[in-house]
């Protein structure tokens, strides 16, 4: 197709769409792939692929298209009227509106050259089942005189004798973290039964429980959950204590069905009737569940990673996992070796020295390391911050925004602010490499999100730990293995021997893969393959490509089982289409999964 040459931002914008529409409405896949630039991404999430996918380059777009044009049509862009269409560097950007057969959505558009560098396509809501928001708000009370009427608090009551007894859930979540709870909220939201399981006795026991020093390193406007955002004088950095009563209140109110001091014990899938059987020990009873569809909602992590090292048996101190390290309270006076160097490791021992022990931080391979001001004012002042709120970027909008730019180009945009921080923290880098420790910036540069996103240990972001680091007060050994542990001491591979009362391992997790292992079995989780990680070929992540999330949020290669999970700006944002993946299936709307992930990765 030929477009009009125009000056004018939005015209420009409006001239693609009304060539993708019209392309799109007569079903010609390779004219729709025409109008985007030979180097172009199309970020689908869940709208068009019934699937979290990326397309990269005009023939994997025209290969979509074909498979999954006809059934979503009539499809409509349009700009949003709401918005403004702008242009910055040779760039227009625009704000979308899409509608499809099934669901309205959202969309985020990029043109270069007066074509289409990015466009980003969202589901928002499946159309006949739409949330009870605004002015679809139930109206609670019913006024009036009724016989033998029912309140609120005796449906809730009558919901939960019943639920997982004489009526099943259609979702069961295995994981009452952030991540469960948020997605819980969201089905509640969409009419979906569901049962939000976890090991402990409340909401929010995950973080009461680990290190009194724990808090977020993330700023609050990052860290939002669904429909009930933090108050406005919500701390920036909110301590471990008062997230876990956030999650508790939040439990509540939103009608999570949540099930404490819960454990799933056995897990499995029957191919006659296309549900699981979940064998379930509650409060000393066996309940056994048949949900339709399973959830591991278990963060971004499988279980605690403690490496074998020779001598574990015959070592006389306490050795723990950092998250099984309570605090600093009970070793005064003790001399503690925390072997890693990431945010878990910096806390527990910055807790430690202020409760006078003798700690020593092992470091054995290079960190990445960001001070906490300076990715707030540079990393993620833009999208999330106060003045981002003041400039009209809403929560919703900041995820939007950062969901716009495909995984592949993302390191793209994050390489100058790092940059940035380099040049603004040069003295802070200068000193901690002054003191031994080893930094970096991941395999190419591009920082703290990129390694995450890449599950890339070794990093951490700094409120106050590094200056101890460099000052001593943390003693520090950096670039060594550890060769065994005696009965008193770590001992490492140079033969340097660090007594210690205490040894914590702050050596991060496995594989969520894991969980499905042990639940499952070890053949359904070989089937799924890893989860988490882009097959970036960086460290830790493994080719190949895959453009999103491995098995996040989406359709897996076992029928009826998903992940969901991650921080908390995460749990919040994809808990959203993880929801409405599944709402549609209750529904029995025609869903056609497009692009699903192979198995290419084992456990």
């Amino acid at each position: 197709m030929t477009l009009p040459s125009t000056s004018d931002p939005r015209a420009a914008a409006q001239a693609v769409l009304d060539a993708l529409n019209q392309g799109l409405a007569a079903e010609k896949s390779e004219a729709v792939a025409g109008l985007f630039a030979d180097e172009s991404y199309w970020r689908d999430l869940v709208l068009f692929t019934w699937n979290l996918k990326t397309m990269e380059g005009p023939a994997q777009i025209t290969e979509m298209l074909r498979h999954q044009l006809s059934p979503a049509l009539p499809v409509r862009f349009e700009l949003d009227p709401k918005e403004t269409v702008e242009e910055a560097g040779g760039v227009v950007s625009a704000w979308l509106t899409i509608d499809t057969s099934l669901a309205r959505g959202t969309g985020h558009l990029r043109l270069k050259n007066g074509r289409i560098w990015t466009l980003l396509t969202t589901m928002q809501e499946l159309k006949g089942f739409e949330e009870p928001l605004g002015q679809r708000r139930p109206k609670g009370a019913e006024h009036g005189i009724h016989k033998h009427r029912q309140t609120w608090l005796e449906k809730r009551e009558q919901e939960a004798a019943e639920l997982g007894r004489s009526t099943q859930p259609y979702v069961l979540v295995i994981g009452g973290g952030q991540g469960g709870i948020a997605l819980g909220a969201r089905l509640r939201q969409l009419g979906v039964p569901h049962i939000v399981i976890d090991t402990h006795e409340r909401p929010g026991d995950q973080w009461r429980g680990r290190y009194k020093s724990l808090c977020l390193h993330d700023p609050v406007w990052y860290d939002h959950l669904p429909y009930l955002p933090f108050p406005d004088n919500w701390p920036v950095f909110a301590p471990k204590d008062k997230i876990g009563d956030w999650l508790e209140m939040y439990t509540k109110v939103m009608e999570v069905n949540y099930w404490p001091s819960t454990r799933a014990t056995q897990a499995r899938w029957n191919e006659a009737t296309q549900d699981w059987e979940v064998t379930v020990q509650r409060n000393g009873e066996t309940l056994v569940l048949r949900p339709q569809q399973l959830v591991f909602a278990t963060g971004m992590s499988g279980k605690p990673n403690i490496p074998k090292i020779p001598g574990q048996d015959v070592f006389r101190g306490e050795q723990q996992h950092s998250s099984q390290h309570s605090g600093p309270d009970a070793y005064r006076g003790k001399k503690v070796v925390v072997i890693g160097a990431n945010n878990s490791a910096h806390d527990i021992c910055a807790a430690l020295w202020e409760h006078e022990a003798d700690v020593t931080m092992v470091q054995r391979s290079s960190t990445h390391i960001v001070r906490s001001d300076s990715l707030m004012e540079i990393g993620l002042g833009a999208l999330y911050s106060e003045q981002a709120v003041a400039n009209g970027v809403s929560t919703r909008k900041a995820d939007l925004i950062f969901a716009s730019l495909p995984y592949r180009i993302m390191a793209d945009f994050q390489k100058p602010l790092y940059d940035q921080i380099r040049e603004r923290d040069a003295g802070f880098y200068r000193a901690l490499e002054k003191a031994g420790f080893m930094l970096d910036f991941g395999d190419d540069g591009s920082g703290l999100f990129m390694k995450y996103l890449r599950r890339a240990s070794g990093y951490y972001i700094d409120v106050g730990a590094c200056d101890l680091v460099i000052n001593g007060s943390i003693k520090l050994q950096s670039g060594k293995g550890i060769s065994h542990l005696s009965e008193h001491a770590v001992v490492l591979d140079d033969g340097t021997e660090l007594p210690a009362d205490l040894v914590v391992y702050a050596t991060g997790y496995g594989s969520m893969n894991g969980w499905v292992a042990d639940l499952i079995s070890p053949e359904v989780a070989d089937r799924v393959g890893k989860v988490w990680g882009l097959g970036s070929a960086t460290t830790k992540d493994p080719g190949p490509w895959e453009g999103e999330q491995r098995n996040m949020w989406k359709p897996t290669q076992q029928p009826g089982l998903w992940f969901h999970g991650g921080n908390l700006h995460q749990s919040r944002h994809y808990s959203l289409y993880l929801a409405l993946q599944l709402k549609a299936r209750m529904e029995g709307l025609p869903v056609s999964v497009y692009g699903q992930q192979a198995v290419h990765h084992t456990r």
